[in-house]
């Protein structure tokens, strides 16, 4: 443990998660827009379903633990909305069953303090021709289509509004790019630079129409170590410093 200590973001999920520090990833992006506010944590697991993830809910949020998360934003869906496969293996999940495993993660994140903000983010949609031309033959019967993402991805949302949880919507929002199917994705599953950007406005606009107490967009964050220094960089009156704390120049896109 380092100090000073921060608020915790923690993402929980499956691939999207895992790989989201990768090709522009958005687990990166929002690292970048919380430095020095507060620490971005990667929970992410290739591969894995709901039935996986509510099997170590306790061993990576344990409820004895000294810190708690301050956000914790949890995704999976896609996996578990796979076809099943004829020899019971498999990441598929039944619709019932994902419904029910996603609420046992809410209800598990929930209890872990009265303070502890939750979004989840639904199944995006995935380009289906594209995984049939990437598909290798070392799988078998590997059935992933935009129609079962729409399904999972309206079950999620439904659970969040009946347990008044924050949720994404990635199923539309990728979807409304009209170049969606080329531009947000590597494979037709996991997410390229693009598909990235959109996931990072999706959640940064409920960070910010939270109302939430304290509030944890990024603006409204506290900086760690923000005071004026004569160590900063001098001004060209060669007797001021400015403090350059909170620059963004360096960003891409100046996110709100």
């Amino acid at each position: 443990m380092v100090g000073p200590q921060r608020p915790q973001f923690v993402l929980f999920g499956s691939s999207i998660v895992q790989i989201s520090y990768s090709n522009g990833g958005w687990g990166a992006i929002l690292s970048d827009i919380y430095a020095r506010k507060a620490d971005v944590l990667l929970r992410g697991y290739y591969g894995w379903n709901s039935r996986r993830a509510i099997q170590v809910l306790d061993q990576v949020f344990p409820k004895d633990a000294t810190v708690q998360p301050t956000l914790v934003i949890v995704y999976f869906g896609g996996n578990d909305s796979m076809g099943p496969h004829s020899s019971g293996l498999g990441p598929h999940v039944p619709l019932p069953e994902y419904i029910e495993n996603m609420r046992k993660i809410a209800t598990h994140l929930k209890s872990l303090s009265e303070n502890i903000r939750i979004i989840f983010l639904s199944c995006p949609p995935v380009d289906e021709a594209r995984i049939r031309e990437n598909t290798s033959a070392y799988f078998s019967e590997l059935v992933r289509t935009n129609e079962l993402c729409r399904q999972y991805s309206e079950a999620c949302i439904e659970l969040c509004k009946e347990m008044n949880l924050k949720v994404v919507d990635l199923w539309t929002a990728l979807q409304k790019r009209e170049d969606w199917l080329t531009a947000c994705f590597t494979d037709g599953i996991h997410l390229a630079e693009e598909g990235s950007k959109i996931v990072v406005e999706e959640i940064v606009k409920v960070l910010k129409e939270a109302e939430w107490t304290p509030s944890l967009h990024w603006k409204s964050m506290a900086t760690e170590f923000p005071e004026d220094s004569p160590y900063d960089l001098v001004l060209a009156d060669g007797k001021t410093t400015i403090n350059p704390s909170d620059w963004t120049y360096h960003r891409q896109i100046q996110w709100d």
